[in-house]
């Protein structure tokens, strides 16, 4: 795994396979993970959002999700292979965490559908042991929820709330969790629970899951992604001059 720091990020250049087999031999190891995934709006975001980038910099592993944030990496010269898909690393932790006897807790989303969640991936991944969950609105009494995870004896969480309060919480209360291993998985709750449908594969292999979402919610996400996606091109188109004379990122 290599690392590099593209827009003012660092990233990590690595393959799925590689990140779940290093997450497990730091697990193995009880080596504490802060782990993140970055995409094209987190990126524009953590420019001007000091402390999202401050806990984004804090994280022991920081994968490159968003096909988006591949081709521009490809584009200033860093051989990126593949996407590390946050929803797809989840499932396959998931796997790793039920051979192996990992109890995992779950963080975020609704009530019914972190339960939901719950149950799903328990009859997916055979053998998987849900330590415990807890719904994302607990903002009022966040300590206690950090004892519920403590308590529960989990090794790995995953944070499914969104930017950058998940990014935050796990920075910020990274000492008391009890857990080895702590991932922001965004809205896969959502997906797992079937809520939300997740874009084909297809569209996701040319980095086109943003048009979907947009499909299926066009009146909120809209603007959302085209404001990010301009954003982000300008944020490539001077790092590419920077490049063309010499100066790096």
């Amino acid at each position: 795994m290599k690392r590099v720091e593209l827009f003012s990020c660092p990233m990590d250049v690595a393959t799925t396979r590689e990140t779940v087999e290093l997450i497990g031999s730091r697990i193995d190891s009880r080596q504490f993970t802060q782990h993140v995934v970055v995409n094209v709006a987190k990126i524009v975001h953590m420019q001007r959002d000091m402390v999202l980038a401050d806990s984004i910099r804090a994280c022991d592993i920081i994968n490159i999700d968003g096909m988006g944030v591949v081709w521009a990496a490809r584009m200033l010269g860093v051989d990126v292979l593949e996407r590390v898909a946050g929803v797809d690393l989840f499932d396959d932790l998931l796997a790793m965490a039920a051979e192996r006897g990992f109890p995992v807790f779950l963080l975020g989303a609704t009530s019914e559908v972190v339960q939901a969640t719950a149950v799903t991936i328990g009859e997916r991944h055979l053998g998987l042991i849900v330590a415990g969950y807890h719904h994302g609105y607990f903002w009022d009494d966040e300590q206690s929820v950090v004892e519920k995870i403590r308590a529960s004896g989990a090794r790995l969480l995953f944070v499914a709330i969104t930017s950058p309060k998940k990014e935050n919480f796990i920075n910020r209360w990274r000492a008391q969790l009890g857990v080895d291993f702590v991932m922001g998985v965004g809205g896969t709750f959502d997906v797992v629970a079937g809520k939300v449908r997740r874009a084909p594969v297809w569209m996701q292999r040319y980095g086109l899951e943003w048009l979907y979402r947009v499909i299926q919610e066009p009146r909120r996400m809209w603007r959302r992604y085209l404001t990010t996606n301009m954003q982000f091109a300008g944020i490539l188109l001077k790092a590419m001059l920077r490049t063309s004379r010499g100066q790096g990122d």
